[in-house]
């Protein structure tokens, strides 16, 4: 892979990460509940979870998705399900004045990592998206290998920015009211999410 590829591999997908998405939202609300010192956890699930999708497309998992309607669809319906199940238990969050008290790290890392893993619209993306990179005439698994680390850093530095954006915004979010009305945008949000996977159609 020449540079010139490779460079235009980090600014597309950097162009893709920046816009928030169900994982993205998760975070956010994750870390507008308990600040910054829950980001790290996030970070690692979120990275977990794109290196999966990203792995499993380029083993071929992708191709399945597309060319079958059933693991699609379970796999779609599975993915919704996660997302409504966490935007409904961030809507009904209880809200103090009193710091939040966090989850425990592995909860975090796992639930970043089941959002963003257990979506097939990425899977399919990345098969779309990740062979324009490619170079037809260089060894596939070093490219592969370099397109799937890029991606998996970008990732998790664009998360840990939105966490850390949101930690500093808890702080001044403290009043019940105010955190009562982000858990609430955060979890119709989510909730939206899923459903909107769920009735994302194959291909």
């Amino acid at each position: 892979m020449n540079l010139e590829s490779w460079v235009a591999f980090v600014l597309a997908s950097a162009a893709l990460l920046v816009v928030p998405g169900p994982t993205i939202l998760l975070v956010i609300g994750q870390s507008l509940g308990v600040g910054r010192r829950n980001a790290l956890p996030l970070v690692l699930g979120v990275a977990a979870g794109d290196f999966t999708a990203m792995t499993l497309s380029l083993a071929g998992l992708g191709a399945v998705l597309a060319s079958s309607a059933l693991v699609f669809t379970l796999l779609k319906w599975a993915g919704a399900a996660y997302l409504i199940w966490l935007g409904i238990g961030l809507w009904r969050a209880p809200v103090t004045a009193a710091a939040v008290a966090p989850l425990a790290p592995w909860q975090a890392m796992r639930q970043a990592y089941v959002v963003t893993a257990l979506n097939p619209k990425s899977i399919a993306f990345f098969v779309a998206f990740v062979p324009q990179f490619l170079v037809a005439e260089a060894a596939f698994l070093p490219q592969a290998a370099l397109l799937v680390g890029s991606f998996v850093v970008l990732a998790a530095l664009n998360a840990a920015g939105y966490a850390l954006l949101a930690g500093r915004l808890a702080g001044a979010v403290n009043r019940p009211g105010v955190r009562r009305g982000f858990n609430r945008l955060g979890g119709g949000a989510l909730v939206g999410a899923g459903l909107f996977t769920a009735t994302a159609r194959q291909g």
